[in-house]
């Protein structure tokens, strides 16, 4: 192939990195916590499990709850990538090292997408733009309709240093109203992927407090909408 006849050319540090970027790899973030990014991360990472492919999950953060989740699908550790604890360096090599022999690298992001502990610093826009990868935003779209035109337009204008794969609308409650948040990406001009409807058994609660990881439902349920509401090979396809 021909990306592997110019990586053979390239001195071992510059040729791991290139050979990370040619592998599928996006973050799932959102506006503010609460979104639904840990529900959408866990349910393609399953998608994607059993449609063959090895995933390599990551989170955003020193958070060990949804690592937890994650390592629940299908067994492989998912890696915390945290600006604020390591090194930048420190955070690309555990990237290259344990996606290397993932098919898809799935990166959950924590909070909103520029939250961190400085502005932000340490959030999941500076990960993403250290790493190169881009972003699937997960919009909470109860109770809205134009007025998410707004807030896209202003997360994907935000900062340069970042790109959009699409959106994935969560929490939508017709197909009518689907059809409304379809025309504001349009006008937006950004990709909308798909979306779930609202329904309480897709919902995982702060109940659990990282405490039991025995109940963590739905998964059959959110896969079926998955494979069926969201355009999920085309975030193979970048």
């Amino acid at each position: 192939m021909k990306s592997e006849k110019v990586a053979t050319l390239l001195p071992n540090k510059t040729k791991s990195m290139y050979l990370c970027s040619m592998k599928n790899a996006f973050m799932i973030a959102a506006p503010h916590s609460g979104s639904g990014k840990t529900t959408i991360a866990r349910g393609l990472m399953e998608l994607l499990t059993r449609k063959g492919y090895r995933i390599q999950p990551f989170k955003c953060g020193p958070d060990y709850i949804d690592t937890k989740f994650h390592a629940s699908i299908h067994g492989r550790p998912s890696v915390n990538l945290d600006t604020f604890m390591a090194t930048q360096g420190h955070v690309r090599e555990l990237f290259e090292r344990y996606g290397e022999d993932a098919d898809v690298c799935i990166v959950e992001g924590m909070m909103g997408l520029f939250d961190g502990y400085d502005k932000d610093k340490g959030s999941s826009a500076e990960i993403a733009s250290l790493l190169d990868i881009p972003i699937v935003l997960v919009v909470d779209a109860k109770s809205a309709a134009y007025s998410t035109a707004a807030l896209l337009a202003g997360f994907l204008h935000f900062r340069q240093d970042i790109r959009f794969l699409g959106v994935i609308f969560n929490k939508v409650g017709t197909e009518k109203h689907f059809r409304m948040l379809q025309e504001v990406c349009e006008e937006q001009g950004v990709e909308c992927l798909g979306y779930l409807p609202k329904k309480a058994s897709l919902e995982q609660g702060s109940r659990y407090l990282g405490l039991d990881y025995s109940e963590i439902g739905g998964i059959q349920e959110l896969v079926d909408l998955l494979e069926e509401k969201v355009r999920w090979k085309r975030l193979l396809t970048f």
